[in-house]
Formats: structure tokens, C-alpha cells, sequence
């Protein structure tokens, strides 16, 4: 990389500027009009796809710092760079390759610099960023755990109706089947709420989760607590951390 440096900090002298910082505003000005074209074609993107659902108008704000976050995003150069290096060293002649030097410290130049600018600029675009919420998705996640509800609660139906019959425990079999079809009878009174209620019904679903994983959190460091001290089997501890883990991942993917 000195050897790259020293040769593009040469290739910028014979071009007439005699101070090498000129590669830095070179990588700055790529750098710049990298991330404008990138702005325009993810705002004509955006334009393209409200028009084709019906809502061709002006764009809000919250939109507009959403494409320049998108801008900002990701590195640019990376493909360049290994394009450039497959740049012979040398032509036909023995003479060596023009401006390769120039070339690679260009391309890594406009990497470090996208990186840079990221760090930077996106934390504060995104600060504060409130976005819409997807509600089409939330419909069908809605519909999908409604139907699956209604298809647990036949399913338990259906196994009291053929398990009870006959049983001296039946109340037993009666009681455990009432208190899960009741888990999803839940479920669907949730879920199946449209409006202000459908959005409460959330807000208190993403509340009851919270309260759960900081009960899962506080029953895996007590179970750890009784495996220090020896109060638990090692096998028993790790089967009951498994369904911790279980569980925490069930309602994290909330």
C-alpha cells in the first residue's frame, strides 16, 4: 500500500498538481458522486413503485431520509478494486502499467471513505426515524395465526372427543384441554381485532413479550445460580436452560 501511494502520489505530480493531498479530493469527489447517483436511483425507484400502487405524489420527509440512509449504506468500490487489480503490472514492452498505482489507490480510497461516511452519517439519519408499519404483512401474519389457532383448537377438540370416553380421569383430560384451547381462543381475540383495537391488541402483545423474556432471563440466571452451588444436576440444568433457550427464541421472534 506506501508503494501504491508513493506511485499515485507520482502519477498526480506529472499530471501538473504537485502536492499529493489532490488524491484526496480526487476520492472525495467519486466518493460524492458516487452516493448522488445512488440517491437519484433509489428516488426514482421509490417514485416508480408508489406510482405503479396509486400513490404518485410528493414525498415525505421521513422518506427522504430513508434514501439518503440508503445512499450512505454499504460499501462502494469493492468490485472496482478487484477489477483494478487484475491490471497488469507491466505492457508488452516492459514498460509499466499507466496510472495502476493511481487506479488502486483510488478504488481503496473511495472504500475507507464510504465506510467513513456511514459511521458517520447514518447514526443521525436514523436517529429518531419513525416509519409506518408494514400493515399488509401484519394482516396475513394476522390471518395465518387466526387459521392456525382455529386449526390447534379442532385438533384438541378432537383428541378430547376420542381420549375422554370411558376415563375415570376425564376431568382431568377435560380441564388440561379447556385451559390450552382457552391459550388460543386468545390468540384470536387478538388477532382478530381490525382498527385501534388491532393496534392495542399489538402494542400489549410486544408488552406481554417483553415481560416474558425478562421472566426467562431472571429463571436462566437462577437455574445457573442453583448449578454453581451444586443444588442441580449438570444434566438437569442444561435441560431446563434448553427450554429457556426455546422459549426466549419464540417470543424474541416476536
Amino acid at each position: 500500500l506506501p508503494q501504491i501511494v508513493m506511485r499515485a502520489a507520482r502519477v498526480v505530480h506529472d499530471t501538473g498538481h504537485r502536492e499529493p493531498i489532490w488524491i484526496l479530493g480526487y476520492v472525495a469527489a467519486i466518493t460524492f458522486a458516487l452516493a448522488a447517483l445512488r440517491f437519484l436511483w433509489v428516488w426514482a425507484s421509490l417514485r416508480l413503485t408508489l406510482f405503479r400502487h396509486g400513490q404518485d405524489g410528493a414525498l415525505s420527509r421521513a422518506q427522504l431520509r430513508v434514501i439518503g440512509a440508503i445512499s450512505l449504506a454499504g460499501v462502494r468500490g469493492a468490485i472496482t478494486l478487484a477489477g483494478v487489480l487484475t491490471l497488469p503490472l507491466a505492457l508488452n514492452n516492459g514498460a509499466e502499467f499507466p496510472m495502476r498505482g493511481l487506479a488502486i489507490c483510488l478504488a481503496a480510497g473511495v472504500i475507507i471513505a464510504s465506510l467513513v461516511t456511514a459511521s458517520i452519517g447514518l447514526p443521525r439519519l436514523l436517529r429518531g426515524l419513525e416509519l409506518p408499519p408494514d400493515t399488509e404483512h401484519e394482516e396475513q401474519e394476522d390471518r395465518a395465526r387466526v387459521a392456525s389457532s382455529e386449526a390447534a383448537i379442532r385438533a384438541v377438540e378432537r383428541q378430547l372427543h376420542d381420549q375422554i370416553p370411558g376415563r375415570k380421569d376425564a376431568e382431568l383430560y377435560a380441564d388440561a384441554g379447556s385451559r390450552v384451547m382457552e391459550l388460543y381462543r386468545q390468540r384470536i381475540d387478538g388477532r382478530a381485532k381490525i382498527g385501534k383495537d388491532a393496534e392495542e391488541a399489538r402494542i400489549r402483545d410486544r408488552i406481554e413479550r417483553g415481560f416474558r423474556l425478562t421472566a426467562l432471563r431472571a429463571e436462566r440466571a437462577e437455574i445457573f445460580r442453583l448449578a454453581r452451588a451444586r443444588a442441580l444436576s449438570d444434566d438437569t440444568a442444561r435441560r431446563l436452560v434448553r427450554e429457556i433457550d426455546l422459549a426466549e427464541t419464540r417470543f424474541g421472534a416476536g
